[in-house]
């Protein structure tokens, strides 16, 4: 549903606008969604003349409660051979997802990421997260987008398929770490501009000429750290190529 699940206040708001006598239309305007998505609520939920928006939010959560009982259970990876336990998999496939979304990553994303580099190919196509999580192709269409422009997967297509998958590798923490190094980069060179424009002798002035020294500190330490890295994998790839 385009900007999210209805919340509790727009159905609230759909209820108001019912009583005013406003269309579908005027309804979508101001809750900035679409009209058909006003109907869709309004209709399954009693009609014009009969919505109610506790009713209605009691009514979609029953439904989505109906819905998961409904679905049948799909293991998060298979087993591929390798005489896992899928048990211990799920589990362990759930306790790194949350790792990941504690860290900052939104949830739905965070389920992709997990899903993919989860797996022994290390790649998935939309069909498969669809159906290894249960979810719509709009919600991995948005996952895998987001994933995408922080370089956490990226999309290929094999010679003679039609399909894209998504590919993740163990290299993904490093651009990761490459990415929050940058960013403390430009912070500090804010926090001096800060400094400059406020003066390193005022109170404010000098938060922000302490907080350039933290960045740079942080930043050159995440270089360093990064280039070790690198050092590290370019030696374990030649041992494995010899």
């Amino acid at each position: 549903m385009p900007g999210g699940r209805l919340t509790s206040e727009d159905r609230q708001r759909i209820a108001a606008g019912l009583a005013e006598g406003l269309g579908y239309a005027e309804i979508g305007r101001r809750l900035e969604r679409p009209a058909s998505t006003i109907m869709r609520e309004v209709t399954r939920n009693g009609g014009p003349e009969d919505y109610r928006a506790e009713r209605a939010a009691e009514a979609t959560q029953t439904r989505a409660r109906r819905a998961r009982k409904d679905r049948p259970e799909v293991p998060a990876v298979s087993d591929s051979g390798y005489g896992r336990d899928p048990e211990a998999v799920q589990g362990f496939t759930e306790a790194f997802t949350a790792l990941i979304a504690q860290s900052g990553l939104p949830r739905m994303e965070a389920r992709v990421l997990a899903a993919v580099f989860t797996t022994d190919a290390g790649a998935l196509t939309a069909a498969d997260l669809v159906q290894r999580l249960r979810v719509s192709a709009a919600s991995v269409s948005h996952a895998v987008g987001f994933l995408e422009q922080q370089g956490l997967i990226r999309r290929e297509r094999l010679p003679g398929e039609r399909r894209e998958r998504y590919v993740t590798d163990d290299e993904i923490w490093l651009r990761s770490i490459l990415g929050a190094a940058e960013m403390n980069a430009t912070l500090a060179g804010m926090a001096r501009q800060g400094a400059d424009v406020l003066g390193k002798q005022t109170p404010a002035g000098a938060r922000f000429a302490s907080s350039a020294e933290l960045f740079v500190l942080i930043s050159e330490s995440m270089r360093g750290l990064l280039e070790q890295c690198r050092h590290h994998l370019a030696a374990r790839d030649a041992e494995r190529e010899e």
